[in-house]
């Protein structure tokens, strides 16, 4: 068994105290749906990129809007569209004039932010897709051959519309493998319904409390990196990872025929 990393008892009621408040504010945002927040706070805490796929009107801007306020973090949102340009994203380069001498002056592009929500990025081409392919993996962008970093911690919360959706464009694979998660998010029940249009004013957005800062989230995120994982438990996860894989004998039947 892994035992180099532990964490105390203190730290863990700590931990726990922020992240119970962190997921009341969350619940603020979009009612009933206590399971798919978990899975948005877990991807959080493992540094990793979330995509959620649901038909409009469920709930899913608002939910990502919902968490970059309760982080009190920078988070920048980026409506995808078909006439989206990968500069549009990165940040493009512009001709400056200092002291009678001209340079290019890179000017940055949303993408330089804590959190950046992509919304609907399925109706942007694959393109303009791709210019995310370097942040997300590597968490820095390269214009005209220059590397620039992002900021510390970075992630990218993204919704798109189903692919049979007028309009849409299926995502990469390579962009699709940037993704810890991809949950789809369902229709809300009738109570719930009933929930929001007695509690929400059209147009107006909830009022969502600071929760955590920066410093506070990065801590949380280490905290979370040092949980002993038991042998056994990283046998398991690595014989359901090969089990994904076609021609795999341990694979599903639907995967190793499929």
């Amino acid at each position: 068994m892994n035992t180099h990393f532990s964490l105390s008892p203190e730290e863990l009621r700590t931990a726990v105290q922020k992240l119970d408040a962190l997921a009341s504010a969350m619940n603020q945002v979009l009612f009933g749906k206590e399971d798919l927040i978990e899975l948005i706070l877990t991807g959080v805490l493992a540094r990793g990129h979330i995509l959620l796929e649901g038909l409009p009107g469920l709930g899913k801007t608002e939910l990502v809007k919902g968490l970059s306020k309760a982080l009190d973090i920078t988070a920048r949102r980026v409506q995808f569209t078909p006439d989206l340009l990968p500069g549009d994203i990165t940040g493009t380069p512009v001709l400056q004039e200092t002291d009678g001498r001209k340079s290019f002056v890179f000017q940055e592009g949303p993408v330089f932010a804590n959190i950046m929500l992509a919304d609907e990025i399925n109706r942007a081409s694959p393109k303009t897709q791709s210019a995310l392919l370097e942040a997300m993996q590597e968490r820095k962008v390269t214009v005209m051959g220059q590397s620039h970093s992002l900021p510390e911690p970075f992630f990218v919360l993204a919704t798109q519309n189903p692919i049979e959706l007028e309009g849409t464009y299926p995502l990469p694979e390579a962009q699709l493998d940037r993704f810890l998660f991809k949950i789809n998010v369902g229709r809300n029940p009738a109570e719930v319904l009933t929930r929001i249009v007695l509690n929400r004013e059209m147009g107006v957005e909830p009022a969502v409390p600071h929760v955590l800062d920066a410093e506070e989230l990065l801590r949380l995120m280490e905290l979370a990196r040092r949980i002993a994982i038991p042998d056994a438990v990283a046998g398991y996860i690595g014989r359901l990872v090969n089990a994904t894989h076609p021609g795999e004998s341990e694979a599903a039947r639907g995967v190793k025929y499929g």
